[in-house]
């Protein structure tokens, strides 16, 4: 079950609804567990045994560093008894045949390849249930005494199958004291309008020429930057549409979780790129990951090393395919590029400039994230950059005047420009709190006009 889906917007979300505010408090996260448990069954009836084992195991383990608190050897048995159960499965869905290939590959042995279908959001649900153990384990939150609460935060359904990555001491407090408001709820209404429209409206329709242009052999220059400036844009929309869903879900029920972006074509170096794209798995890495290695205390070459690791494994971590990882090191070797020397230099040239060295450096990165066969990508930054010896023909020409409005709405759309305007609405008078209004309404009808029309509505993200 999707956000973006007509079934979602008009059944299960209303039931859900009704049945949370029609009960007494103390029933509420009752509520969410129960149906967070059919949305995620309704895509993944028997991986949600799976999901449960997670969820029950980190419980439990996480009863027992605290029990155990008094006793630092036994409490850190079972934090690493966590730590390993939960990436071995991680590990075995995700990366089994990833592994088995590789080694058949190396030694030319033929061992059979293990058949396993990747369970929808484990590496999200993972993450967040490891939190919980890690967290009370750091003495960061305390421990949950009621299974129904617990099982409520990890398979909460905004979040669990494609983020925003929220860590338990992030929630911690809110699954017992939250408050539900008609300004909180409607707050969440808008948030998640927004998001559906991203996903509707724009990532949908710049996935179409994205989608072109990746199976064409040989693309022109001007089709290659075309098809590589689609999915920017699609990747965005889709991954930050989902997001604001998510958060504004979580909002009708008086929840607040992290954000997950702030205008990441925006930055002015690749650093702050990352201090604003998929926030949420940047700050899981940096706190259970980075600092743990010991961050940037020990000096250059310790900093250089803990930042190369992070960066390889947040490439492993979005897929079990080795583009992934040169995707990572990529970002990785940019910056720590920044972090040595580089970002000295950024700062004494023009904005203008420093942004563009930031979208192109991210555009770049985008075609090994988008093609699994590593020579497919580098072919398709070869006729990028001139090397395939056609750089405008008449399939680049027509995907111009095609979607050359709709790239030019998402470029709009990805900037500050929006956000401003409609602040400046919602505070003026009463003609443009009005409009204001009108406009989600708006929103919504034409959202529901193109899922009536278009079958086309997969989230990227989804399959991480």
């Amino acid at each position: 079950m999707i956000f973006s889906s007509l079934f979602f917007l008009f059944v299960f979300l209303p039931v859900v609804l009704i049945a949370y505010f029609v009960v007494p408090r103390r029933f509420r996260n009752l509520v969410l567990f129960v149906f967070s448990l059919v949305f995620y069954a309704w895509g993944e009836p028997v991986y949600i045994l799976l999901m449960l084992f997670t969820a029950f195991f980190d419980y439990f383990n996480g009863a027992m560093v605290d029990r155990f608190r008094d006793r630092p050897k036994i409490a850190k048995g079972f934090l690493i008894s966590s730590v390993i159960v939960n990436l071995a499965l991680l590990g075995f869905f995700k990366y089994s045949g990833l592994l088995v290939t590789t080694f058949n590959s190396a030694t030319g042995l033929s061992v059979p390849v293990p058949e396993v279908a990747l369970p929808i959001g484990i590496s999200f649900y993972t993450f967040e249930s490891m939190s919980y153990t890690i967290d009370i384990y750091r003495n960061r939150a305390p421990r949950q005494r009621s299974l129904v609460n617990y099982g409520a935060y990890v398979s909460f359904f905004p979040h669990l199958v494609a983020g925003p990555i929220v860590r338990y001491e992030d929630l911690a407090l809110q699954l017992t004291d939250r408050r539900e408001t008609l300004e909180k709820f409607t707050a969440g209404v808008q948030r998640f309008l927004v998001g559906l429209f991203k996903k509707v409206i724009i990532a949908n329709n710049v996935a179409l020429l994205a989608d072109q242009v990746e199976y064409l052999g040989s693309p022109s220059a001007l089709t290659a930057w075309l098809g590589i400036l689609a999915f920017t844009f699609q990747i965005y929309f889709d991954f930050s549409g989902y997001s604001d869903m998510a958060i504004g879900l979580a909002k009708m029920f008086g929840f607040e979780i992290p954000e997950n972006f702030r205008l990441p074509y925006t930055s002015h170096s690749v650093r702050e790129f990352w201090q604003r794209w998929h926030i949420t798995l940047g700050t899981w890495f940096k706190e259970y990951v980075y600092f743990p290695l010991g961050g940037s205390r020990r000096g250059t070459l310790c900093t250089v090393r803990n930042m190369a690791i992070v960066w390889l494994l947040t490439g492993i971590w979005h897929g079990a395919s080795w583009n992934y990882a040169l995707w990572g090191a990529y970002f990785g070797v940019l910056i720590i590029c920044e972090k040595l020397f580089l970002g000295k230099l950024l700062d004494k040239l023009p904005k203008f400039v420093t942004w563009l060295y930031s979208f192109l450096a991210v555009v770049i990165g985008w075609v090994f994230f988008s093609y699994e066969d590593i020579g497919q990508a580098f072919q398709m930054l070869g006729a990028m950059f001139g090397a395939g010896g056609v750089g405008v023909d008449n399939q680049g020409l027509y995907s111009l005047l095609t979607f050359g409005p709709m790239l030019l709405i998402a470029a709009f759309c990805s900037s500050p420009l929006p956000g401003r305007l409609t602040e400046k609405m919602r505070t003026g008078n009463v003609l443009s709190k009005s409009l204001w209004a009108a406009g989600y309404c708006a929103l919504l009808v034409v959202c529901v006009c193109f899922l009536v029309d278009n079958s086309y509505n997969p989230f990227l993200y989804f399959q991480f």
